[in-house]
């Protein structure tokens, strides 16, 4: 199956990184990441999802965490510099990232945003992260990724 090149990919081409584009079947009615991981027939864990905060002080930023866990607001406005931290609204996805619920990628997003990579990432020989569109995942080394995307890695999910 010819999987086309994503905005995220041809970047990384361009920084000379190695990784793999990865088809999945998508469902309209559930973009949760564990049906990602089911559809890849991986570990939950190694299946991160890219959301998008607005900080009180800093403004927006990035968590990738893994597909089952959720981001801790505390947490995540500490390690950004913020007091306070809170998801930014499903409208506004688009017009600041250029990607779609279901499709955000840490990886060429319309500005540079600070972005946070949970600590277990390193934990693993490669990680998938959406590769800009519902569909296509990107499986990458994470030490790549995050060295690539210019994150800090951090403690940023509920315990």
């Amino acid at each position: 199956m010819k999987v086309n090149k994503t905005n995220a990919a041809r970047l990384l081409d361009k920084a000379k990184i190695v990784y793999e584009l990865i088809p999945y079947q998508v469902d309209e009615s559930d973009l949760a990441a564990t049906h990602v991981a089911e559809q890849l027939g991986e570990n939950i864990e190694q299946v991160f999802k890219t959301l998008v905060l607005r900080g009180d002080k800093t403004g927006i930023f990035v968590c990738v965490i893994p597909g089952n866990r959720e981001v801790n607001l505390k947490s995540a406005a500490k390690i950004s510099g913020n007091k306070n931290a809170e998801m930014i609204a499903m409208k506004e996805l688009l017009p600041t990232t250029g990607y779609i619920r279901g499709g955000c990628s840490p990886i060429g997003m319309k500005k540079h945003f600070p972005t946070y990579f949970h600590h277990t990432c390193l934990n693993f020989d490669y990680i998938y992260v959406s590769a800009g569109i519902r569909g296509i995942q990107i499986k990458i080394d994470p030490k790549d990724l995050t060295s690539y995307v210019s994150a800090e890695i951090g403690d940023i999910v509920m315990s």
